[in-house]
């Protein structure tokens, strides 16, 4: 892991005393500062560690030898060295649009790790996915007609099935639940007709061998994740038997893991999840199915940490306002939907160590020029100073990866760290971006194109 290295407390396991170390030392060595003020960090070990977690939960209910490729949702976090990291640690990749294939493909994600989903593919997606032997999940009839028509003008070696929709129901966020009964996503498996003509497809076309599902993810309760699974797996036994051999091979349960932005705890774990799911459809993990797996959030979340310099401090109503320079741009879903989206935030001195003192209620501000730009409300912290700094945890995922360029503010510079007894090491995965870079984006080479 080349870069900056800097000296900093003893090493200790753990990831909060990894946080701590990490958050000192990028103080210490200049990556945030006054001018610097927003810096994101990526924790390599708990990382490393969320991946190995993910393989042995379901190494433990699978017998030896079953196929099993965890895809990481590229969504997640669109960021080419992380995918890197992630595939050194076993771990595919799932994509949705031709950008973030660009980005598996960058990293060096082999084309038999990766899965293919999204509810509009193009035929030039497609004719890519297929050539390149990449698996590919139709959405929908006319999906499939399309790769009908493609599979017959050129041979493939591409693993194909058909995503559905178990249409069990919704989680407590109706935007990420995706097997509601009128979700976007999939072929609508309860409509009239509908799971007649899915098996029908399959029996046309003995080159369909996989089965697709994805129930929804944060605030989509265990439960409902694995009745969703469970009714795919009825669906392929029913295929099997009506085909007679077993023509599905392999069941892509998604993932949606959801997680815990209360506390550290890790709950739920991938292993209560494989645990839940051997009980409730024991024939999915017999060793009859392949498997693939297609987590995101939870893989990520945990692992990343937005750190925000306090520039000024001031009081409202009676109530103290830290302004820090990380808001809207980076913690977009916090900002507009708070109340799905909370996020915590530790604060830290000037010098990057825990500031102490009795917790104070106090609002944690952006810096976009519109009033809810807020990353906590009322929310009890030691106070903050003008210097000090705001951590914002559990960002490792749809935070400062997925920049809003609300106010033409700039993306945060992002850093991986390890903690060793040598102090903490930093990486550069992503530069920050410049002001240049900003007018460049925003037409600067055309300035005269409307005159």
């Amino acid at each position: 892991m080349a870069s900056h290295t800097s000296s900093g407390p003893a090493f200790e396991t753990g990831t909060v005393v990894r946080r701590e170390q990490a958050v000192e030392a990028a103080v210490a060595a200049g990556l945030v500062g006054p001018d610097n003020p927003v810096v994101a960090l990526l924790d390599v070990s708990g990382i490393r560690g969320g991946a190995a977690a993910l393989r042995t939960a379901f190494d433990e209910v699978t017998p030896p030898g079953t196929p099993v490729l965890h895809a990481f949702a590229v969504k997640a976090c669109p960021l080419v060295p992380v995918l890197r990291l992630l595939g050194a640690e076993g771990i595919g990749a799932e994509v949705a649009s031709p950008g973030e294939l660009a980005l598996a493909r960058a990293a060096g994600v082999r084309p038999a790790r990766t899965v293919l989903d999204s509810p509009a593919k193009t035929p030039a997606e497609l004719r890519e996915a297929l050539a390149l032997g990449i698996a590919v999940n139709a959405d929908n009839p006319q999906e499939l007609a399309r790769i009908d028509a493609l599979v017959r003008s050129a041979p493939t070696t591409s693993p194909l099935g058909v995503r559905v929709n178990p249409q069990i129901g919704a989680g407590s966020i109706g935007a990420l639940s995706t097997a509601t009964a009128t979700s976007k996503f999939g072929v609508a498996l309860r409509d009239a007709g509908a799971r007649a003509w899915v098996v029908r497809a399959y029996l046309d076309r003995p080159w369909l061998t996989r089965l697709h599902t994805h129930t929804g993810s944060q605030g989509v309760p265990l439960a409902l994740m694995a009745e969703g699974v469970r009714t795919v797996h009825e669906l392929a036994e029913e295929i099997n038997a009506a085909a007679g051999r077993q023509q599905i091979d392999t069941i892509d349960i998604g993932g949606g893991l959801p997680v815990n932005f209360s506390s550290d705890e890790e709950t739920p774990t991938y292993a209560d999840y494989a645990r839940l799911l051997k009980r409730t459809a024991p024939g999915l993990l017999d060793g009859r199915y392949g498997l693939v797996t297609e987590f995101g959030r939870s893989l990520l979340a945990r692992h990343g940490t937005i750190l925000a310099h306090v520039e000024y401090t001031k009081s409202a109503g009676g109530r103290p306002i830290a302004v820090t320079h990380a808001g809207v741009q980076v913690a977009t879903r916090t900002v507009y939907a708070p109340a799905s989206w909370p996020l915590r935030i530790a604060a830290f001195d000037a010098q990057g160590r825990p500031r102490t003192g009795p917790a104070v209620a106090q609002d944690v501000a952006g810096p976009a020029c519109f009033a809810g730009d807020l990353l906590a409300e009322n929310r009890e912290l030691p106070l903050l100073e003008p210097g000090d700094y705001a951590a914002v945890l559990d960002t490792g995922a749809y935070y400062f990866a997925h920049h809003y360029a609300y106010n033409s503010l700039a993306r945060p510079g992002i850093h991986g760290f390890t903690a060793g007894a040598d102090g903490v090491r930093f990486a550069v995965v992503r530069d920050a971006q410049s002001v240049a870079e900003i007018v460049a984006e925003s037409g600067g080479e055309h300035a005269d194109a409307l005159l």
